[in-house]
């Protein structure tokens, strides 16, 4: 391996001191392309002006005149077209680049050529490199606090690449991270790099090596297969320079920087090159440092580890929109000035060590490719074709949201907007977080159809397009893809062909079957997380049971089957083989008509995690579904889902704010949000996220949300009282919501000791019973613990066998079932069944220990906690208590300190000491 490089003397490319002279990579493309501006390449792309040459090729700003839209061409040198070999490789990998789609990453588009030259299509980003970026500053050199939000960008979206479509840069640099106008980073030639630099060592003899020298790991520079472990030290060795000028080990010697054990600090470095100031906070020398380790095991595990040691703001931070609109020095040192408000808006600054980071709160730019589609307005005489109107409005929306250069908002979050009272666009735009709006008309009469539609950019209230239809009634479908189409073309969205073939299929050709499939995915999205959840499941169920009696080809009707099963099995209404088996049936048929579809492996990834708890499976699944469902925000619901389950707790949060990004008025998500909170006992945070909840929601399920957000009182600071001032102001408002609020207040009386009003709300509770969290007990065990608690034994017992008795039913029919197991644990403690009790108790955790459920496994501990305390077994209490004490748990310090369940542990220094260690700090 040759040890030493140059600089070739025609255009600065750094490049091994015996590649022949005219074997430069970046004078290669000198010979490659002889074309001017005006000039059409491969039958579609307008050349319009070159935007620069490097190592790799010349890029060119081009009109594709067949998309209409201006992209990037990276023309490749000819030696690389002549290359058979070299030409299958870049196809390949362009190939695979299609599948990264993510804000900060550059998305690549097409892989053009013929006998004489070839090209790379991507998209074009108007803005700078941060390579010229730094150049331009006085020292040229940034500060921490400018470059924050670009590392944070950066971060987010390595964590993507490398964990969800498992790409590999090769060659991070600052050349190869570009900032736009709006200020948002950019990150060019992700997975083509591999293939571009390859191609060209092999042009110059150069044999091994992917990436450009100076930022190369030990283990590139040896030739060692490359893992996501080389872009971590690339990253280090990016924001070495972007602080420094140069990059560490910076000498023209290759053995130097594989041997030499440590760069020069940051500091160090600025003090050779008179850089005032000096100084660089340890936070940022202590990250680059252990990003530029030998050993890749010392190196940061993942990038969202870097964004973490540096306590940047979790997900993709936005820069100031000023700095499109200054000179080049003002709007860098805006969109610096911007990077430290975003910091401070997270509640950390450098150096700065805080317990836990306030989640940031910020309204990004609206991106100007960004859509909501209203409900249609139903103006047919029968109004039973309201659900006729619906999927109208629901086919356009499948269409688009399948488009990933499209930001497109979820249908739940449009239901509200049904009203045919003239709606505000420009507000409802801005609620939505959306530039364009689309409503219209839907009229249907006897074989006919007409269809109006426009598309309104709601910044301007101005029409960008509108159209109307008026067609045989079989012809429904074929208008909602043209629609979408147009909306695609109007909005200069890239459009893969499998998104636009995707667009253009039809889900049936039965339009009834079509009508009773969007009933039932109406009932199934405002059924999840709401009461009375079982009957509008089953309703669905039967519907789309209908719809597929009549098109048993109906593959969406079988997806949303399987939601609906999978929802009543994990939900414990019907947690049966029969059931789970049913919903087997409707995955089969699933992939069975939609082989390798979105929506298989996304069906496959729900029952994964509903049905089986195997999240790992689920995972993979989903990693392939969101390649063709950007927009759909169940893909990341339940990536936010799988993280928390698995204990990946900022991961799953971001996931749900991502989620929230496409779907903003869930309030669904938002209260899981909040839950993940409340589990780490992040009470101020859980606040936040429930107010949140709470503004969007209207007059229906308001008060569970009310009395969740007045409980917080009581987990923090053992204070029962906000809680139930809060029941009293809901019942005296309407004294109807006392079924849907009767969970939360007979908590809050019971930690009043007021048993009297307790039972009060033990009569309003459902007839199915309650949840312990996430565990479902019977109403007979709520009966039970105000019965004994008043002192009626003989009430308490009888109670307590009537629990014992629906718990070994369900034991009976799913024997491996935790939950059931806990309950019938908690059944025999109660009855003085001590031996039964236990070995229930310890069945349940062993077969979905903490290690595999970081949610219900620790409430599982809790409850044997429990079983412990009940049957006198103190040593054995405390240790498990101890356990759901010390990890993220339902378990809080009101709960210990004021639940009654508890009595038997009080006054044992070993329970204070465990209530202690919960109390607020």
């Amino acid at each position: 391996m040759n040890s030493a490089i140059r600089v070739c003397g025609k255009c600065g490319t750094e490049i091994p001191v015996d590649v022949p002279e005219g074997g430069c990579p970046g004078c290669l493309p000198d010979t490659a392309l002889d074309a001017a501006g005006g000039q059409t390449v491969f039958g579609r792309f307008k050349l319009v002006k070159v935007l620069g040459r490097g190592g790799m090729g010349i890029v060119w700003l081009a009109r594709d005149e067949e998309l209409e839209r201006h992209v990037a061409l990276k023309f490749l040198p000819d030696l690389m077209i002549q290359d058979r070999a070299l030409l299958d490789q870049l196809k390949r990998e362009t190939k695979r680049c299609l599948e990264l789609t993510h804000p900060h990453i550059v998305r690549i588009h097409d892989f053009v050529h013929d006998e004489r030259s070839g090209c790379i299509s991507m998209e074009y980003v108007d803005g700078e490199t941060l390579s010229n970026l730094r150049a331009e500053k006085e020292h040229r050199v940034f500060e921490p606090h400018e470059i924050a939000g670009w590392i944070a960008q950066l971060c987010d979206a390595l964590d993507y690449a490398h964990n969800h479509a498992r790409v590999i840069h090769r060659d991070l640099k600052p050349a190869n991270l570009m900032v736009n106008q709006r200020g948002d980073l950019k990150i060019t030639d992700f997975g083509i790099a591999r293939s571009l630099v390859d191609s060209a060592t092999r042009l110059t003899g150069e044999q091994g090596r992917s990436g450009t020298l100076v930022y190369m790991s030990p283990q590139q520079l040896s030739g060692d297969r490359s893992t996501h472990f080389d872009d971590i030290y690339s990253l280090g060795a990016t924001i070495y320079e972007l602080l420094t000028s140069k990059p560490p080990f910076y000498s023209g010697n290759i053995d130097r920087q594989i041997c030499e054990r440590l760069a020069p600090s940051m500091a160090e470095r600025r003090k050779e090159f008179n850089i005032e100031p000096t100084f660089i906070p340890q936070i940022w020398e202590k990250l680059v440092a252990a990003c530029l380790a030998k050993d890749p095991l010392r190196r940061p595990q993942a990038a969202v580890d870097v964004a973490q040691r540096l306590q940047l703001p979790s997900g993709p931070a936005r820069i100031s929109p000023a700095f499109a609109k200054a000179g080049k020095r003002k709007r860098l040192l805006a969109a610096g000035v911007a990077a430290v408000a975003v910091l401070l808006l997270a509640g950390v600054y450098f150096g700065a060590s805080h317990r836990h980071a306030k989640p940031l709160s910020h309204s990004p730019a609206i991106p100007g490719k960004s859509i909501a589609v209203l409900p249609f307005e139903n103006l047919s005489d029968e109004k039973a074709n309201a659900y006729f109107a619906d999927g109208v409005q629901d086919e356009i929306l499948t269409g688009l949201t399948r488009v990933a250069d499209l930001k497109v908002i979820s249908r739940t979050s449009t239901l509200q907007y049904k009203s045919t009272a003239r709606r505000n666009l420009r507000e409802i735009a801005k609620v939505l977080g959306v530039a364009h709006v689309l409503e219209g008309t839907v009229q249907r009469s006897g074989g006919r159809v007409r269809v109006n539609a426009q598309l309104i950019d709601a910044r301007t209230d101005s029409q960008v397009w509108a159209e109307r239809y008026d067609r045989d009634i079989a012809d429904v479908f074929a208008i909602e893809s043209e629609v979408a189409g147009k909306i695609v073309a109007q909005l200069q969205a890239t459009i893969s062909p499998g998104e636009k073939a995707a667009m253009e299929q039809k889900p049936t050709a039965d339009l009834p079957a079509y009508e009773l499939y969007v009933h039932a995915k109406t009932l199934i999205a405002t059924a999840v997380f709401n009461t009375p959840l079982q009957e509008g499941l089953l309703e669905a169920v039967d519907l789309l049971n209908q719809a597929i009696e009549r098109d048993p080809a109906f593959a969406l009707a079988y997806y949303q089957l399987a939601h609906a099963h999978d929802l009543i099995y994990f939900a414990g209404l019907d947690h049966t083989p029969a059931r789970l088996a049913m919903a087997d049936a409707a995955i089969q048929a699933v992939v069975r008509l939609l082989p390798d579809s979105g929506e298989a492996h996304l069906a496959l990834a729900k029952h994964l995690y509903w049905g089986y708890h195997d999240y790992d499976r689920a995972r993979k699944e989903l990693s392939l579904a969101q390649k063709s469902l950007p927009n759909e925000p169940w893909a990341f619901v339940l990536a936010g889902y799988i993280d928390r389950r698995q204990g990946r707790w900022a991961d799953s949060t971001k996931n749900l704010e991502r989620a929230v990004e496409v779907d903003p008025q869930n309030v669904q998500v938002l209260q899981q949000i909040a839950s993940s909170y409340g589990l780490l006992r992040r009470y101020a945070d859980q606040e936040r996220a429930l107010d949140r909840a709470i503004a969007l929601t209207s007059k229906e399920g308001k008060a569970e949300l009310r009395t969740s957000r007045a409980e917080i009182e009581l987990d923090w600071h053992a204070d029962a009282r906000p809680l139930l001032s809060t029941v009293e102001t809901i019942l005296a408002e309407d004294s109807r919501e006392a079924k849907n609020i009767a969970e939360t207040w007979l908590r809050g009386f019971l930690c009043r000791r007021d048993f009297d009003s307790a039972s009060r709300a033990v009569a309003a509770l459902p007839a199915a019973g309650c949840y312990q969290q996430t565990i479902p007990f019977p109403r007979s065990w709520c009966e039970g613990v105000v019965a004994q608690l008043r002192g009626d034994k003989a009430a308490a017992d009888a109670a307590f066998a009537r629990m014992r008795s629906e718990a070994a039913k369900l034991v009976a029919e799913q024997p491996d079932y935790p939950e059931g197991l806990c309950v019938l644990g908690v059944a025999d403690a109660a009855l003085g069944h001590k031996e039964d009790a236990i070995r229930q108790g310890r069945r349940a955790v062993e077969l979905l220990p903490v290690t595999k459920d970081a949610i219900t496994g620790p409430l599982l501990v809790q409850n044997l906690a429990l079983i412990y305390a009940w049957t006198g077994e103190k040593d054995l209490a405390f240790e498990h208590l101890a356990i759901a004490a010390r990890v993220p748990s339902y378990l809080s310090y009101g709960e210990l300190r004021l639940h009654p369940v508890w009595d038997p542990l009080r006054g044992d220094p070993r329970f204070e000491k465990i209530v202690a260690s919960l109390a607020p700090k």
